[in-house]
């Protein structure tokens, strides 16, 4: 209040051990963010930020959250986004790579193919253009019309979807912050089996109990093919491609089609010699990396993450760190990002050629799209 009075925008600020950053949104509502201070740029709390704001827009509609006219009406209008909100901030689920990356997280399996098939005549049959296929939380496969969704709007349906209660189908109301912020759609979701959902977005029609009968004439026969997918939702990609024995886990990011794909279990067909990081450390891991990189040397799809510290001349397209357990190394190739975490025992000067030939695998394996 101090700075504005006086002309000057004050966006951030510092204590000993914690970071406080805010915004204000449409002139209506202003979002504080308080986190520890791990020195990562303010980018990634504005990202944040953002998100919770969106997470507002999809539920209730620009016109609500920009024009408030009574606050306690608006209180209790918003109480249906607190499960989402809770998502996008860690505290409902595990912390997940797509709030923090603004893409998507994806399951890469040679079955997409054919369920791309299933999921575009259910799609057509429910009258609509716009249809996802979860599995475990992640996008398998998707129509046209989803992915020409923006970032926020393909991170925040994901994001939905694995904050809601588990239950055989749902009709929910939904705005798109980017595309229709003021116009109403219908989000249908239907469980088909334990860990996967298909989605749909419609207008007033079809009702959700004309779709209900139709979901096993549609997807009875892509059962198999479904259970196989599922199988490979704690390594994401197929295992008939081999990395470094030595990789704790990856992060791949395509910055021109939103999406990421990620793996903390990258070996276990092989097993891994060092074992000294927990899955769940590895991804605590990938995260700061991450967080480290973008903003300081690397720009993303993360909004203000381009500017980076003005004394670097240039553009940094490689990057590692080592520490005492682990080590992690970073490439940038085009529209591409890769992240990697290491186990302690690769040598240093052999992260590079690994990293290029994971980077490789990758992007060139006809079953990633990436």
């Amino acid at each position: 209040m101090f700075g504005s009075s006086h002309d000057v925008t004050l966006q951030s600020t510092v204590t000993e051990d914690a970071k406080i950053v805010w915004r204000v949104f449409h002139d209506s509502v202003t979002l504080i963010t308080i986190a520890q201070n791990d020195d990562a740029d303010d980018c990634h709390y504005n990202n944040l930020l953002n998100l919770v704001f969106n997470a507002m827009v999809l539920l209730v509609g620009i016109e609500e959250v920009s024009n408030i006219k009574n606050v306690e009406k608006f209180k209790k209008e918003i109480k249906v986004c607190y499960n989402l909100v809770d998502r996008i901030l860690g505290i409902k689920g595990s912390w997940g790579f797509s709030q923090l990356t603004n893409t998507v997280e994806t399951i890469a399996a040679p079955e997409n193919a054919v369920l791309q098939n299933f999921l575009d005549a259910f799609t057509e049959a429910a009258e609509s253009t716009f249809g996802c296929l979860f599995i475990d939380g992640k996008i398998a496969v998707a129509t046209k019309k989803w992915w020409s969704l923006s970032a926020n709007e393909l991170v925040l349906l994901s994001l939905l979807l694995s904050s809601l209660t588990s239950c055989t189908s749902r009709d929910i109301p939904i705005y798109l912050p980017d595309n229709h912020p003021t116009v109403p759609h219908r989000l249908m979701t239907f469980q088909l089996t334990r860990g996967i959902e298909v989605c749909v977005i419609c207008g007033p029609s079809p009702s959700l109990t004309d779709l209900e009968p139709e979901i096993l004439r549609f997807w009875k026969p892509s059962y198999d093919s479904l259970r196989s997918v599922l199988k490979l939702s704690s390594r994401n990609f197929p295992t008939n491609l081999s990395l470094d024995h030595n990789t704790l886990g990856f992060l791949l990011i395509n910055k021109e089609t939103n999406c990421c794909l990620c793996s903390i279990n990258p070996t276990f067909n092989g097993g891994h010699p060092d074992e000294t990081l927990s899955f769940s450390q590895r991804r605590e891991v990938l995260r700061s990396f991450y967080k480290r990189m973008v903003g300081t040397f690397f720009s993303s799809v993360v909004p203000d993450s381009d500017s980076g510290p003005s004394e670097f001349s240039h553009q940094a397209m490689e990057s590692y760190i080592t520490t005492e357990t682990h080590k992690c190394y970073a490439l940038m190739s085009g529209s591409h990002q890769l992240f990697v975490v290491y186990g302690e025992g690769i040598p240093t000067y052999a992260m590079r050629s690994i990293t290029q030939k994971t980077f490789a695998l990758l992007t060139k394996d006809r079953n990633i799209s990436v």
